[in-house]
Protein backbone atom coordinates (compact mmCIF):
# COMPACT_ATOMS: atom_id res chain seq x y z
CA UNK A 1 0.00 0.00 0.00
CA UNK A 2 1.34 3.30 -1.03
CA UNK A 3 2.05 6.48 1.07
CA UNK A 4 -0.77 8.07 -0.20
CA UNK A 5 -3.51 5.61 0.10
CA UNK A 6 -2.49 5.02 4.05
CA UNK A 7 -3.12 8.80 4.08
CA UNK A 8 -6.45 8.73 2.88
CA UNK A 9 -8.63 7.28 5.96
CA UNK A 10 -6.98 9.56 8.04
CA UNK A 11 -7.79 12.46 6.03
CA UNK A 12 -11.07 11.78 5.72
CA UNK A 13 -11.06 12.01 9.88
CA UNK A 14 -9.11 15.21 9.75
CA UNK A 15 -9.54 16.71 6.21
CA UNK A 16 -6.93 19.98 7.50
CA UNK A 17 -3.89 16.90 7.23
CA UNK A 18 -4.67 16.55 3.19
CA UNK A 19 -1.79 19.01 1.17
CA UNK A 20 -5.12 21.23 -0.40
CA UNK A 21 -7.21 23.17 1.56
CA UNK A 22 -10.15 21.55 2.53
CA UNK A 23 -13.30 23.23 0.42
CA UNK A 24 -15.52 25.03 3.15
CA UNK A 25 -18.44 24.14 2.36
CA UNK A 26 -17.66 20.31 1.98
CA UNK A 27 -16.22 20.44 5.50
CA UNK A 28 -19.10 21.93 6.86
CA UNK A 29 -21.41 19.34 5.14
CA UNK A 30 -19.18 16.75 7.03
CA UNK A 31 -18.95 18.38 10.41
CA UNK A 32 -23.15 18.49 10.51
CA UNK A 33 -23.29 14.77 9.27
CA UNK A 34 -20.84 14.19 12.68
CA UNK A 35 -23.29 15.84 14.49
CA UNK A 36 -25.95 13.86 13.46
CA UNK A 37 -24.29 10.14 13.36
CA UNK A 38 -22.76 11.29 17.09
CA UNK A 39 -26.37 12.06 18.52
CA UNK A 40 -27.89 8.89 16.48
CA UNK A 41 -25.38 6.96 18.05
CA UNK A 42 -25.64 8.43 21.68
CA UNK A 43 -29.67 7.92 21.29
CA UNK A 44 -29.24 4.75 20.43
CA UNK A 45 -26.76 3.55 22.92
CA UNK A 46 -29.38 5.26 25.99
CA UNK A 47 -31.95 3.55 24.28
CA UNK A 48 -30.29 0.26 24.60
CA UNK A 49 -29.63 0.50 27.74
CA UNK A 50 -32.95 1.43 29.10
CA UNK A 51 -34.57 -1.39 27.45
CA UNK A 52 -31.83 -4.28 28.63
CA UNK A 53 -31.66 -2.93 32.08
CA UNK A 54 -34.83 -0.93 33.29
CA UNK A 55 -35.27 -3.26 36.13
CA UNK A 56 -32.01 -3.24 37.04
CA UNK A 57 -32.16 0.37 37.22
CA UNK A 58 -35.35 0.11 39.20
CA UNK A 59 -33.86 -2.49 41.55
CA UNK A 60 -30.21 -0.16 42.49
CA UNK A 61 -33.26 2.41 43.14
CA UNK A 62 -34.74 1.08 45.84
CA UNK A 63 -31.15 -0.50 46.74
CA UNK A 64 -30.30 3.59 47.58
CA UNK A 65 -33.84 4.55 49.19
CA UNK A 66 -33.30 1.76 51.80
CA UNK A 67 -29.93 3.65 52.42
CA UNK A 68 -31.71 6.53 53.46
CA UNK A 69 -34.29 4.58 55.50
CA UNK A 70 -31.94 3.40 57.51
CA UNK A 71 -29.75 6.63 58.29
CA UNK A 72 -27.22 6.26 55.70
CA UNK A 73 -25.26 7.90 53.38
CA UNK A 74 -24.26 7.84 49.61
CA UNK A 75 -20.62 8.23 48.85
CA UNK A 76 -18.99 8.25 45.31
CA UNK A 77 -15.98 8.16 43.45
CA UNK A 78 -14.33 8.03 39.92
CA UNK A 79 -11.14 9.08 38.12
CA UNK A 80 -11.03 11.77 35.79
CA UNK A 81 -14.33 12.54 33.50
CA UNK A 82 -15.81 9.90 36.04
CA UNK A 83 -14.62 11.68 38.79
CA UNK A 84 -16.63 14.71 37.75
CA UNK A 85 -19.60 12.53 37.27
CA UNK A 86 -19.12 11.09 40.89
CA UNK A 87 -19.38 14.83 41.90
CA UNK A 88 -22.17 15.50 40.40
CA UNK A 89 -24.26 12.21 41.55
CA UNK A 90 -23.23 13.73 45.40
CA UNK A 91 -24.53 17.07 44.57
CA UNK A 92 -27.92 15.69 42.57
CA UNK A 93 -28.59 14.34 45.58
CA UNK A 94 -27.11 16.83 48.52
CA UNK A 95 -28.66 19.84 46.83
CA UNK A 96 -31.74 18.78 44.76
CA UNK A 97 -32.88 21.45 42.46
CA UNK A 98 -36.75 20.65 42.53
CA UNK A 99 -39.07 22.22 44.60
CA UNK A 100 -40.38 19.98 47.45
CA UNK A 101 -37.23 17.39 47.53
CA UNK A 102 -35.24 16.78 50.54
CA UNK A 103 -31.61 17.01 50.46
CA UNK A 104 -30.36 12.96 51.07
CA UNK A 105 -26.59 13.20 52.32
CA UNK A 106 -23.75 12.28 49.36
CA UNK A 107 -20.25 12.57 49.57
CA UNK A 108 -17.85 12.60 46.96
CA UNK A 109 -14.44 11.09 48.04
CA UNK A 110 -12.41 13.01 45.53
CA UNK A 111 -13.53 16.16 46.94
CA UNK A 112 -10.64 16.71 49.76
CA UNK A 113 -7.05 17.28 47.33
CA UNK A 114 -5.16 17.21 50.39
CA UNK A 115 -6.69 13.81 51.58
CA UNK A 116 -6.07 12.50 48.11
CA UNK A 117 -2.57 13.50 47.66
CA UNK A 118 -1.36 12.47 50.54
CA UNK A 119 -2.95 8.75 50.37
CA UNK A 120 -1.40 8.89 46.97
CA UNK A 121 1.95 10.28 48.07
CA UNK A 122 2.05 8.47 51.20
CA UNK A 123 1.11 4.51 49.95
CA UNK A 124 -0.12 4.80 46.39
CA UNK A 125 -3.05 6.56 44.08
CA UNK A 126 -4.19 2.40 43.98
CA UNK A 127 -5.30 3.19 47.87
CA UNK A 128 -7.39 6.88 47.48
CA UNK A 129 -10.55 5.51 47.98
CA UNK A 130 -9.84 2.68 50.01
CA UNK A 131 -8.61 4.44 52.81
CA UNK A 132 -10.91 6.67 52.87
CA UNK A 133 -13.79 3.88 52.96
CA UNK A 134 -12.28 2.48 56.13
CA UNK A 135 -12.68 5.56 57.90
CA UNK A 136 -15.79 7.16 56.63
CA UNK A 137 -18.36 4.26 55.63
CA UNK A 138 -20.47 2.42 57.74
CA UNK A 139 -22.53 -0.51 57.08
CA UNK A 140 -25.58 1.42 56.61
CA UNK A 141 -24.01 3.11 53.70
CA UNK A 142 -24.15 2.82 50.26
CA UNK A 143 -20.71 3.56 47.81
CA UNK A 144 -20.92 4.34 44.12
CA UNK A 145 -18.12 4.18 41.82
CA UNK A 146 -17.91 5.42 38.51
CA UNK A 147 -15.74 3.65 35.20
CA UNK A 148 -16.33 3.57 31.61
CA UNK A 149 -14.01 0.28 31.54
CA UNK A 150 -15.17 -0.81 35.08
CA UNK A 151 -11.17 -2.00 35.48
CA UNK A 152 -10.25 1.20 38.11
CA UNK A 153 -7.75 -0.71 40.83
CA UNK A 154 -8.28 2.26 43.26
CA UNK A 155 -12.41 1.65 42.90
CA UNK A 156 -11.83 -2.35 43.12
CA UNK A 157 -9.69 -1.81 46.17
CA UNK A 158 -12.52 0.50 47.91
CA UNK A 159 -15.63 -1.63 46.53
CA UNK A 160 -13.74 -4.47 48.59
CA UNK A 161 -13.17 -2.33 51.72
CA UNK A 162 -16.90 -1.26 51.41
CA UNK A 163 -17.70 -4.68 51.15
CA UNK A 164 -16.16 -5.59 54.11
CA UNK A 165 -17.93 -3.05 56.72
CA UNK A 166 -21.19 -4.57 54.73
CA UNK A 167 -22.12 -1.24 52.99
CA UNK A 168 -23.75 -1.57 49.72
CA UNK A 169 -21.87 -1.57 46.37
CA UNK A 170 -23.13 0.17 42.88
CA UNK A 171 -21.11 0.19 40.14
CA UNK A 172 -21.39 2.34 36.91
CA UNK A 173 -19.40 0.93 34.14
CA UNK A 174 -18.97 0.57 30.29
CA UNK A 175 -17.78 -1.74 27.62
CA UNK A 176 -18.64 -5.54 29.13
CA UNK A 177 -18.15 -3.92 32.88
CA UNK A 178 -14.46 -5.54 33.42
CA UNK A 179 -13.07 -6.38 37.05
CA UNK A 180 -16.21 -4.75 38.30
CA UNK A 181 -18.58 -7.18 36.38
CA UNK A 182 -16.54 -10.08 38.38
CA UNK A 183 -16.23 -8.52 41.77
CA UNK A 184 -19.59 -9.59 43.38
CA UNK A 185 -21.22 -6.44 43.87
CA UNK A 186 -24.81 -5.46 44.87
CA UNK A 187 -25.51 -3.79 41.42
CA UNK A 188 -23.21 -3.04 38.50
CA UNK A 189 -24.72 -1.19 35.52
CA UNK A 190 -23.05 -1.50 32.37
CA UNK A 191 -23.65 0.32 29.37
CA UNK A 192 -22.71 -1.71 26.47
CA UNK A 193 -20.39 0.61 24.29
CA UNK A 194 -16.54 1.01 23.38
CA UNK A 195 -17.09 4.62 23.16
CA UNK A 196 -15.82 6.22 26.08
CA UNK A 197 -18.09 10.08 24.89
CA UNK A 198 -21.02 7.45 24.67
CA UNK A 199 -20.70 5.93 27.91
CA UNK A 200 -19.93 8.61 29.68
CA UNK A 201 -23.19 10.58 28.37
CA UNK A 202 -25.31 7.33 29.24
CA UNK A 203 -24.15 6.95 33.03
CA UNK A 204 -25.23 11.04 33.35
CA UNK A 205 -28.67 9.88 31.98
CA UNK A 206 -28.78 6.92 34.21
CA UNK A 207 -28.15 8.83 37.43
CA UNK A 208 -30.36 11.11 37.22
CA UNK A 209 -33.12 8.50 36.70
CA UNK A 210 -31.82 6.93 39.62
CA UNK A 211 -31.65 10.79 41.49
CA UNK A 212 -35.42 10.79 40.83
CA UNK A 213 -36.60 7.20 41.26
CA UNK A 214 -35.16 7.18 44.82
CA UNK A 215 -37.31 10.15 45.27
CA UNK A 216 -40.43 8.82 44.39
CA UNK A 217 -39.88 5.87 46.54
CA UNK A 218 -39.33 7.80 49.78
CA UNK A 219 -41.94 10.39 48.63
CA UNK A 220 -44.59 8.26 50.49
CA UNK A 221 -42.53 7.71 53.25
CA UNK A 222 -43.90 9.04 56.88
CA UNK A 223 -41.83 11.33 58.77
CA UNK A 224 -39.19 11.77 56.23
CA UNK A 225 -38.85 15.72 55.64
CA UNK A 226 -36.26 17.40 54.97
CA UNK A 227 -35.39 18.43 58.20
CA UNK A 228 -34.78 15.18 59.18
CA UNK A 229 -33.16 14.76 56.16
CA UNK A 230 -30.67 17.40 56.89
CA UNK A 231 -30.26 15.74 60.15
CA UNK A 232 -28.83 12.83 58.37
CA UNK A 233 -25.94 15.05 57.01
CA UNK A 234 -24.61 15.46 60.57
CA UNK A 235 -21.79 12.83 60.43
CA UNK A 236 -19.65 15.20 57.91
CA UNK A 237 -20.64 18.66 57.97
CA UNK A 238 -18.27 19.93 55.28
CA UNK A 239 -20.20 20.89 52.21
CA UNK A 240 -19.17 18.57 48.99
CA UNK A 241 -20.03 21.45 46.37
CA UNK A 242 -21.15 24.88 45.81
CA UNK A 243 -24.09 25.93 44.29
CA UNK A 244 -25.52 25.26 40.68
CA UNK A 245 -24.03 27.02 37.19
Amino acid sequence: MSTGENLEPLQALYPFLGEKKADAAALEQALLISVQQKIAQHLDVVGQFFSAQGEAVVGCARAVADVYRRQGRLFTMGNGGSSSDASHIAVEFLHPVTTGRPALAAFDLSCDKTVMSAIANDVGYQHVFARQVASLVRKEDALIGVSTSGNSINLLRAFAQAKKIGASTIALCGGNGGEMAKAGLDHCLIVNSDSIHRIQECHVAIYHVLWDLVHTLLADERGFSGSKAQEQQNPITTGTHGGRP
